[in-house]
């Protein structure tokens, strides 16, 4: 399975910028879902609501998906 990796950096509650990656499947090409994988994640570190657009959250690269990812890609996005 090819995944799209999206570069992420936002600035947290405290100031402190936070570095992640949005992975999902390669097919998903609106931002605007991805950013919402990334704002359900910032949910999960308290950090709800820190700006995340497509100045904190840019495409990367394509790869070849990890296999221990992959069932939780296809079933979560």
């Amino acid at each position: 399975m090819k995944v799209a990796v999206w570069d992420t950096y936002v600035t947290r509650t405290d100031g402190r910028v936070m570095h992640f990656d949005i992975i999902a499947p390669a097919e998903f090409k609106d931002a605007s879902l991805i950013h919402g994988f990334g704002r359900n994640y910032l949910k999960t570190k308290d950090q709800a609501g820190q700006s995340l657009t497509s100045r904190e959250c840019s495409f990367c690269h394509v790869e070849t998906i990890r296999p221990e990812w992959e069932q939780s890609i296809r079933q979560d996005g």
